[in-house]
């Protein structure tokens, strides 16, 4: 669905005449996050997805030809970004989606779509600009990654690298903690929109305005979709939430970067059954934290990724407060320049760096959390932090899962495990599958999305797979409990150069549906109409029938050998 039409007045793509308007109308590009909400009579449903970034080099036939043509894919390319929501419907139940065009809930959301702010910074001095002095609506949504959907019927997005799309003053502590240089940005929007040059006063704030967590109501079009500071400013995968034992929601967010941090937050309010306009408040205010393990092995992590001498990998953890009661509780910082300046309260607090935690999962079967950290080939370098017992490999290429165990989920303190270290055990000792015998696994590498079916079963999809382990991206599923914990077991492949995101999983109809995000990203080629097909290099003819490159799609996929626990 990567160029399908959302409205029945937008045109049918048309890979040599794109423009802005038409990309309005049409569904985003580089699909991430993905959610298939279905009615009860099981013909019905939406399907919300995010759109990360664009691909300039394979989007267009050929290269620019003057800088009015420049510009205007530059426009294109801010109405290619953000959300999409399209209704589905099919025959009955069990069978394919197809999408509604023209439906009554379609929308697209872009980089200029109006946002509120929420929470202690709304209004605050830190988010003021010259186009919105009071600091409360921002301009659109950026590098929107993973998500989650909410009890409530709302779906959330995290924004994730978004410090690419400024040029700043690039000079202050925070622009460097958050990557914010001084340097011209790779789309250049800067060129085109001012509030995208944050080097002068009109527009210094303009940065402060993104890399939170998004939410959208999917059933209502008219809406304005919210971006809730209470959850801090970071490089947000995405964000998933479980109502705690005693009523209140209770939100994990990973912050995606090497060496960076876990979070939890915890609302101040208690969910309220069958009431979305009191739970849409939820996020907006409440106590925010960040997460510290110990291990229990003390002397026995090399950095070689070997089992402890106990068996397996586990401690004990704590959740070190950041926003407590509406006040900050790091020294010399205020509550709003903890939530602006997130990464440099989380610096001060001893929390512990980890390996890119991307997604976090609760199971909302055994209330078990689930941390996909994808990798850090960085870890125990010189004048880096050197291996731990929660992420135990030197120059980790292959990432890990831990799980939590909350002692509530609004508790302060959690036990955790390692539930896997990836790589391809044939070739490789330094995996663990929680015992599993490793002749039995399928080779995995770099953890990224994570999504639970009804039995329980975890399933991962995959990002950066080829230059690990040598083998294409994928969808995957494994045992979190009793005999096949650590099962880990291949069920789809992207193609070259594509990442696999936003796993939903349909296990009553046997259904998966997959994100495939930059196919041809890696390569010099161009772009025809068609999605699964082979490469053929820029520059020579291709046969009849055959495309120069796949584009990002979403893909329903039937399951074969996927029941059982």
């Amino acid at each position: 669905m990567c160029e399908g039409v959302v409205f029945d007045e937008a045109p049918e793509f048309d890979f040599a005449r794109q423009t802005p308007q038409a990309r309005a109308g049409q569904s985003g590009y580089n699909n991430d996050y993905t959610e298939v909400l279905r009615q009860p009579n099981g013909k019905k449903g939406l399907l919300v997805c995010n759109h990360e970034y664009v691909n300039p080099q394979i989007m267009f036939p050929s290269a620019p030809a003057s800088a009015a043509e420049e510009a205007q894919r530059r426009a294109i390319f801010r109405n290619a970004v953000g959300m999409t929501v399209v209704e589905l419907a099919r025959g009955h139940k069990g069978r394919p989606w197809d999408y509604v065009r023209g439906g009554r809930l379609n929308r697209r959301i872009t980089a200029d779509t109006k946002f509120e702010l929420t929470g202690p910074l709304a209004g605050s001095d830190f988010v003021k600009t010259a186009a919105d002095p009071t600091g409360r609506f921002v301009r659109g949504t950026l590098v929107d990654c993973s998500g989650g959907s909410t009890p409530w019927g709302t779906i959330l997005s995290g924004e994730e690298n978004f410090n690419g799309f400024f040029r700043a003053g690039g000079t202050s502590a925070e622009d460097r903690r958050y990557g914010l240089e001084n340097k011209a940005t790779g789309m250049g929007w800067e060129l085109d929109d001012p509030r995208f040059d944050a080097r002068g006063e009109d527009y210094r704030n303009e940065p402060n305005r993104f890399g939170y967590i998004v939410e959208l109501d999917p059933e209502d079009p008219h809406s304005v979709p919210r971006k809730h500071t209470s959850l801090g400013r970071f490089k947000h995968e995405g964000a998933n939430v479980i109502i705690a034992d005693n009523g209140k929601v209770v939100a994990y967010s990973g912050d995606d970067e090497r060496f960076d941090y876990l979070y939890k937050f915890v609302s101040k309010n208690k969910y309220k059954k069958n009431n979305k306009a009191h739970n849409m408040t939820l996020l907006t205010e409440g106590d925010l934290y960040v997460a510290q393990f110990a291990g229990n092995s003390a002397g026995g992590i090399d950095g070689t990724g070997t089992v402890p001498a106990d068996g397996k990998f586990d401690g004990k953890g704590s959740w070190l407060q950041l926003v407590v009661n509406g006040r900050s509780a790091v020294a010399g910082m205020g509550v709003q320049d903890v939530l602006v300046h997130t990464r440099l309260a989380a610096d001060q607090t001893g929390a512990t760096k980890m390996d890119r935690c991307e997604d976090v999962q609760p199971n909302l079967q055994t209330g078990k959390v689930y941390v996909a950290c994808t990798n850090n080939t960085k870890r125990g370098l010189p004048g880096q932090a050197a291996a731990d017992e929660v992420n135990p490999r030197t120059e980790n290429r292959d990432g890990h899962i831990v799980e939590l165990t909350e002692r509530r989920g609004d508790a302060t303190a959690f036990d955790w495990n390692l539930l896997m270290l990836c790589g391809d055990p044939a070739t490789n000792t330094e995996t663990y599958f929680s015992g599993f015998p490793t002749g039995e696994l399928s080779p995995i590498s770099c953890p990224g999305n994570l999504a639970f079916d009804t039995r329980g079963n975890l399933w991962i999809s995959t990002d950066g797979a080829p230059s690990t382990i040598g083998y294409n991206d994928g969808l995957f599923r494994v045992g979190p409990e009793g005999r096949n914990r650590g099962n880990v077991q291949q069920f789809a492949s992207m193609p070259r150069n594509a990442e696999t995101c936003g796993p939903v999983i349909h296990d009553d109809e046997s259904m998966a549906f997959v994100a495939v995000q930059h196919p041809g990203e890696e390569g010099t080629y161009t772009v025809q109409h068609s999605f699964f097909s082979d490469y053929v290099p820029a520059g020579t003819t291709p046969a009849p029938g055959q495309v120069r490159a796949p584009r990002p799609s979403i893909v329903q996929m039937f399951l074969q050998g996927a029941a059982g626990s």
